[in-house]
């Protein structure tokens, strides 16, 4: 098992607020405990486990291991540097950008799609007859942006476009107009079916408001300002480099090379490869950390740079915007406000959650296929010892390892 020095690990997560001359920048400190490292520490050593990286945060202490290999094949350890593919992680970072521009006045949540999509204007839903034939009858409820955003607008989980190239594989404007062109699968508002085809909506309504791609919307005001160099909708080769490797697991036996997702196929930086805001984003443990301590502390990170008001953050983040009896989601993130989460997971086995009550941060890293994986519940008993008292994680687990 290979441990990355605690000291270099919380240098990569802190020096950005050194270099931006923030006023209130946080001063990160090392916890010394070991939970999570001798809970993964079986698995690593029987090769079950190729590699993990996990984060525990309690206010500004933080408990950080990286343990085992992001290339076990060259021996490469487990870094905060190392580059992953997040996967569904990304809705939250979408929803963030929603929630920038709800605040700036530029859109509502409540606006029809329609408004800045033309192409959403005339909907219809899919239904069956009384021969069981599916039959296209007019929508009668008005798409909004709130229902995209929180997988209550009626989309499958992806486009057959997309169900051919993988999630990079068609322009944010193109995924829309291909969406629109289809049957919605209920009435918009009524039900819960989640869809990363929803999520991209949402960014390509950004792209109107804006005039900018989304990706440079999402680079000049969340990551530039939180200093998140390496997250990337189009990795450079250096980038990739760096990249942990993909493994499948299986019960009682060594981890085996994967190689690449028919989701996410190579090449990675190739022409055409275009953002995803239901699943494309890369980046690193260092820049994740960045990210959801920003939302821990309801909008200003670690360096005092501010991205959303807190009243912002509570209002629409921290708190659902489904019907009641359709579950907790907010937008792009598994929220719930009594209990102060907000969280998601990704395909490959990423997850992270934080509670903005209690100040608590949690976040996992490896790069897996199949089940079963039984350090999940090594780790979640660490968790329990790091922060004194069990967490709930249940609604952001929920979307770890998830493809429709």
């Amino acid at each position: 098992m290979k441990i990355k020095s605690l000291l270099l690990a919380l240098l990569a997560v802190a020096v950005f607020a050194v270099s931006a001359g923030a006023d209130k920048a946080v001063q990160l400190k090392e916890s010394k405990t070991t939970y999570a490292a001798e809970a993964v520490k079986p698995y690593i050593e029987s090769g079950e486990l190729p590699g993990i990286i996990n984060v525990f945060s309690k206010d500004n202490l933080l408990e950080v291991t990286c343990a085992g290999w992001a290339d076990v094949e060259k021996k490469v350890p487990m870094s905060l540097d190392k580059m992953f593919m997040q996967c569904s992680q990304t809705k939250g970072f979408c929803g963030v950008t929603i929630a920038i521009l709800v605040e700036e006045g530029k859109i509502s949540l409540d606006d029809p799609v329609s408004k800045y999509l033309p192409e959403f204007k005339t909907l219809y839903v899919g239904v069956k007859d009384k021969n069981k034939k599916t039959v296209k009858v007019p929508a009668k409820n008005v798409l909004t942006i709130r229902m995209v955003m929180n997988h209550t607008g009626g989309f499958p989980f992806e486009i057959p476009t997309k169900q051919k190239k993988g999630w990079p594989g068609l322009a944010l404007r193109e995924t829309a107009k291909e969406a629109a062109s289809r049957p919605l699968l209920f009435e918009p508002g009524t039900q819960y079916k989640y869809s990363n085809t929803g999520i991209d909506i949402g960014a390509a309504i950004i792209e109107v408001v804006t005039g900018q791609p989304w990706e440079v919307f999402i680079k000049e005001r969340v990551f530039d300002k939180l200093g998140m160099k390496d997250s990337t909708f189009k990795p450079t080769d250096e980038q990739l480099s760096r990249m942990i490797q993909m493994y499948s697991v299986a019960k009682g036996k060594k981890a085996k090379f994967f190689g690449a997702s028919k989701w996410m196929p190579k090449p990675y930086n190739g022409p055409n490869v275009f953002p995803s805001a239901g699943a494309g984003l890369w980046t690193t443990a260092a820049d994740q950390i960045k990210f959801y301590r920003m939302l821990m502390n309801l909008g200003v990170g670690d360096n005092g740079v501010r991205i959303l008001k807190e009243e912002t953050v509570k209002s629409i983040l921290a708190t659902s915007t489904r019907p009641e009896a359709l579950g907790k989601y907010s937008l792009g993130l598994a929220a719930d406000f009594k209990k102060g989460t907000m969280g998601h997971g990704g395909a490959f086995g990423t997850s992270a959650t934080v509670n903005w009550r209690k100040r608590e941060m949690r976040l996992t890293i490896v790069q897996l296929q199949g089940q079963p994986r039984p350090w999940n519940a090594a780790v979640v008993n660490a968790a329990r010892k790091f922060f004194s008292a069990p967490i709930d994680d249940a609604d952001t687990a929920a979307y770890t390892g998830r493809l429709k």
